[in-house]
Order: C-alpha cells, then sequence, then structure tokens
C-alpha cells in the first residue's frame, strides 16, 4: 500500500512522515473511498521563510526566489494575516474621515429649517431677498405695519361683492415688498436694486398682474392707530379703478415707513 502527502500529493512507500517534498508531516493512505466525503484534517500547515528577506515558499528548496538566500526556516503556518485583511472596518471608521464635512452640512441643514438663514441667499434658490431700505417695515410710531397689511385686506374685502372676492397672496406680498423696498432705497440712498418680475418669486396670475404706489398722506405720527392707517390705505386703493376689476382674483401689499416718517405702500393684484 502506498501513501501520499496530504499537502502536495506527493507518493511515499511508507506512512514516514514529513514528506521529502514539501516537508509537510501528515500522509494518508493513497486510495480513493467511493461515497466518502469526510472532512481531511490535514494538520498543522507550515512554510519556508527566508531568513533573509521574509519570503514565504511552499516547499524547502533553496535558494530563495526572491533574494537567492540557501536558509529557510520552517514556520508554522496560522493565516492570521488571512484573518487580519478579511476584516470589514465599522461605518464609524468609514465615516470618521468625513465627520467634519458631515456635522457642517447638518448645520447648514438645521439653519434652513429653523429660518435663521434664508434659502434666498442661494442663487437660484427661493424668492429675491428684499433690499435694504431706510426706515421701518414691520412696526413704526407704535403701528404694527404687517397688521395694518391684513387689516386693509379685510376692509377691502368688506366692499366687495361675494363673486369678487380676493385672497390675499404670500408671493404678491413678497413682490411688493421688494419693489416697495427698492423704491425706498432708491429715494433715500440713491441705490440700484436689481429688477424682478413676478416670476421670481413664484406669482402665478390667470389674469394680467396690476401694481400701484399707494399715496398715503401725511407720516406715521399723524395715525394713531392700525385702524385709522388701515382706513386712508384702503380708500387709496379703492379709488384707483383698474384696481376694481371684478375678475382680478388675488393681492398682495406693503407698506413701509422711511427715516423720516414718510409712509410708502405698493399694492399688487392679478
Amino acid at each position: 500500500m502506498k501513501w501520499r502527502c496530504t499537502w502536495c500529493g506527493k507518493p511515499h512507500e511508507s506512512n514516514d512522515p514529513p514528506c521529502d517534498s514539501c516537508g509537510h508531516n501528515k500522509f494518508e493512505e493513497a486510495v480513493v473511498r467511493e461515497q466518502e466525503f469526510e472532512t481531511v484534517d490535514t494538520g498543522t500547515q507550515y512554510m519556508w521563510v527566508c531568513s533573509n528577506c521574509g519570503r514565504q515558499h511552499m516547499k524547502n528548496n533553496p535558494p530563495c526566489s526572491r533574494c537567492g538566500d540557501h536558509e529557510l526556516e520552517k514556520t508554522e503556518e496560522t493565516f492570521s494575516d488571512i484573518d487580519r485583511d478579511l476584516e470589514v472596518p465599522s461605518w464609524f471608521e468609514v465615516a470618521r474621515p468625513y465627520a467634519p464635512i458631515i456635522v457642517g452640512f447638518a448645520l447648514i441643514v438645521a439653519l434652513f429649517a429653523t429660518g435663521i438663514i434664508s434659502p434666498s441667499i442661494i442663487p437660484g434658490i427661493g424668492a429675491p431677498s428684499p433690499p435694504d431700505a431706510p426706515g421701518e417695515g414691520t412696526e413704526a410710531a407704535g403701528i404694527d405695519l404687517e397688521a395694518t397689511e391684513r387689516e386693509v385686506h379685510e376692509r377691502l374685502e368688506a366692499e366687495r361683492d361675494a363673486d369678487e372676492s380676493r385672497s390675499l397672496d404670500d408671493a404678491l406680498a413678497a413682490y411688493a415688498e421688494y419693489v416697495n423696498r427698492a423704491d425706498v432705497a432708491v429715494e433715500y440712498e440713491d441705490a440700484n436694486p436689481d429688477s424682478v418680475d413676478g416670476s421670481d418669486f413664484g406669482v402665478e396670475c390667470r389674469n394680467e398682474l396690476v401694481g400701484v404706489s399707494v399715496p398715503i398722506p401725511g407720516s406715521i405720527d399723524d395715525y394713531e392707530d392700525e385702524d385709522a392707517l388701515a382706513e386712508t390705505v384702503a380708500e387709496a386703493v379703492l379709488a384707483t379703478d383698474r384696481l376694481n376689476e371684478p375678475e382680478l382674483e388675488s393681492e398682495g401689499l406693503d407698506l413701509h415707513v422711511g427715516p423720516d416718517g414718510a409712509l410708502y405702500g405698493v399694492y399688487l393684484t392679478c
């Protein structure tokens, strides 16, 4: 009966390891048994490592194929390097180099989400920001200008028939604010604001857009409260015939007070 090396397969006359070809220390009978599928324990695996350059060899067959050294050392093969190469890094290790970018992106998203920064600062996103204009656009002399704008809309609605009702449109209001502030900036500071149109603010009108600068007499100090100012502005709008066409469906208004107390208003409808 012949024996063969379980590592390299070289036949031997007797079961007397190690193999004189590869040095492996386990033989098996050189007989193929049909229907036998048991796992063969190949035992400890050895490599021959060059003592000079570290090159591994399958057989104890000097000289070294890399450096030509004639001394090869028998070393047990543990496959630890393979296990280490197969280790998969965690998602944290992969993301660590990109942590500053991730944190910065999350901070920007949070600023936009909370409204601290308007998306309009990004070119092509959102409506244009209104120009800087001297004076006040929210409150002056104790009068809430934004509340006055809503009061004007209510007064105008009260004067209209049910089939002539108009909605208060945010896009038109934003457009009116831009135009109004631009006019104030030009008058007081000789500014040169960028030109805009309704599409920049998402205005979607089925009818032709109509707009006027509302003449508001006196200064902010001449008005006692929001009701008094709203009554004057509503009367000025109603007095302009082309603003009262029955097919118009929405409107927007902006009020602004200049640094000297003068009142400025822009009314848009379509």
